[in-house]
């Protein structure tokens, strides 16, 4: 079944922990949390005073994804309140051995590909991730469009993953609706993230529970 990870970018702050519970009881699988620098995106979220906060308030896993610039500088403080934590291969930092120390840590790992950046660039880092995250937007806001051509990244992943016999979960996060998760699962998306489209909906339970059922058609 594919999992759900809602991004709290487009939650309500202010009326964060009833919507929290509202995402539990609707089925979700984790809570998608973007941590932004203001320096390798353009644009700036929160931090670890947050994510501890959201930690006491939810058991749902966190899914952590880091979109700061040398994120290896932070991984012991994030690792405290993660279940999944996840940073970009575009960042600055050594990715096996920051992979192996989140590991180490006790996370389970994600690394990030931006929109410009080829799959076959992390494939020998594969064996390190328990997540690969294609982005497909420009990282930095929320409520931007699909990149299609994300479709043709998922897709080369998966073949690589089978190729080698590893259980990897490609989670797709970017402009993701019920058109665009349909493409995405079958591209071979295994967990989506979106954000808009589900704290905005009429009926969250509906729409997560219409997420989680899809199913890759393959030709």
């Amino acid at each position: 079944m594919i999992k759900v990870s809602p991004s709290i970018l487009g939650a309500d702050f202010l009326n964060l922990v009833p919507q929290l519970e509202i995402m539990k009881a609707a089925g979700t699988d984790m809570i998608h949390i973007d941590v932004m620098d203001g320096n390798f995106v353009p644009n700036i979220s929160f931090g670890m005073p947050i994510i501890n906060s959201i930690k006491k308030h939810t058991t749902l896993p966190l899914d952590v994804h880091l979109m700061i610039d040398q994120p290896h500088r932070y991984i012991k403080d994030f690792a405290t309140a993660a279940d999944i934590l996840g940073f970009h291969y575009e960042a600055g930092s050594p990715v096996r051995s920051t992979l192996t120390e989140i590991r180490k840590l006790g996370c389970k790992t994600c690394l990030t590909i931006k929109p410009k950046t080829e799959p076959s660039e992390i494939f020998e880092f594969l064996e390190l991730c328990d997540m690969v995250l294609v982005m497909s937007v420009e990282p930095g806001f929320g409520g931007q469009s699909f990149i299609m051509n994300s479709l043709q990244k998922l897709s080369t992943l998966k073949a690589e993953c089978e190729k080698r016999n590893l259980l990897v979960d490609l989670e797709v996060d970017g402009g993701i609706n019920a058109e665009t998760a349909v493409l995405a699962v079958n591209a071979g998306a295994t967990v989506l993230v979106a954000g808009n489209y589900i704290f905005n909906s009429d009926n969250i339970a509906e729409t997560v529970k219409c997420l989680k059922s899809l199913n890759p058609v393959h030709p």
